[in-house]
């Protein structure tokens, strides 16, 4: 049966976040036939990539596009989609209130966060402004767009020895600058085995010729010619307007995430999690998947606390 929507619904659901993870969850919320509105501030993580890549049936997609999509078939479905931005979220009785940044005030039973994650890069010239062009982070996501380049590994800690190996399955030109961070002969003795150079200095810039990478200059006076960088970023969940619920967070060594389980249970009855806020490892198609199944797994539980509910009213109806 449909639900019809007033200006004072309390939604079921309302998700915080319209990435491929939050719409992916409201889709099928919402063809679950459960009230659901989608609030996004509009900042998508890999708005400044040019294509979204390995998702099936949309390979090369720009990413602003496949979000456009993905709105257009929630809305076919019933759900409500708000750009803008929450900057209060609290308990209400038995709901949640979001408060969003034009006063509006949002009213939901359940709460599915989806912000995703922002990248901190270190402090390196010119770094950022090649985010997601020809600075990457993630091998699976852009390796082949810049397959048999000379790549530079900027090492942000003792993993971008795995980073270097990794890129060298794209590339047989992969050098790993070792930056600020100090490694153990054995993983310098290991990129050795694999052919891969290591510079042993501190990156200052990038040197930019024709809006074409083509080195990184170093604190020792060198450039070192490169054509691609790839560079581990530390990541943090985007909690911001959220602080009053008392989420749980873990702190890891690349950065902050949301605490969920394997299914989405926050530490919090009502308020679940998924994406990159709480997995920053997964790829687009997983992040997809992940906001699918937790669609499915918080309608089954809807329906069986009712169906609880009703039999433990009814049994007490016929003990009286």
């Amino acid at each position: 049966m449909s639900k019809r929507k007033t200006r004072e619904t309390i939604y079921e659901v309302a998700v915080i976040g319209g990435g491929a993870a939050g719409l992916s969850a409201a889709l099928n919320l919402a063809r679950a036939r459960r009230t659901v509105i989608v609030i996004d501030a509009g900042h998508p993580r890999n708005a400044p990539a040019k294509a979204a890549h390995g998702l099936l049936g949309n390979e090369s997609i720009f990413p602003l596009e496949l979000l456009s999509r993905g709105r257009a078939e929630a809305l076919t479905y019933g759900a409500d989609i708000l750009k803008a931005r929450v900057t209060e979220a609290k308990p209400a009785d038995e709901y949640y209130a979001l408060t969003l940044d034009d006063d509006r005030i949002i009213t939901a039973q359940q709460l599915v966060i989806a912000t995703g994650i922002h990248d901190e890069l270190p402090d390196i010239a010119g770094l950022e402004a090649r985010w997601g062009r020809d600075v990457v982070h993630c091998p699976y996501c852009h390796g082949w767009e810049i397959r048999d380049r000379h790549i530079g590994v900027i090492a942000t800690s003792r993993e971008s020895v795995y980073q270097a190996m990794l890129f060298q399955q794209w590339s047989s030109h992969v050098t790993l600058f070792t930056h600020t961070i100090e490694f153990a002969d054995s993983e310098i003795a290991a990129l050795d085995t694999k052919g891969i150079a290591v510079v042993d200095s501190a990156v200052l810039a990038l040197e930019i010729t024709r809006d074409s990478l083509t080195g990184v200059e170093l604190a020792d006076g060198r450039t070192v010619a490169v054509e691609a960088v790839g560079i581990g970023s530390t990541t943090h969940a985007n909690l911001d307007g959220l602080e009053a619920l008392g989420l749980e967070t873990h702190t890891e060594p690349h950065g902050t995430r949301l605490y969920a389980d394997e299914l989405g249970h926050t530490n919090l009855s009502g308020i679940w999690g998924t994406g990159n806020v709480v997995n920053p490892n997964l790829q687009l198609s997983e992040s997809a998947a992940h906001g699918a199944r937790l669609a499915m797994t918080l309608n089954n539980e809807q329906i069986f606390a009712a169906a609880n509910i009703a039999l433990a009213a009814a049994q007490e109806h016929t003990t009286k």
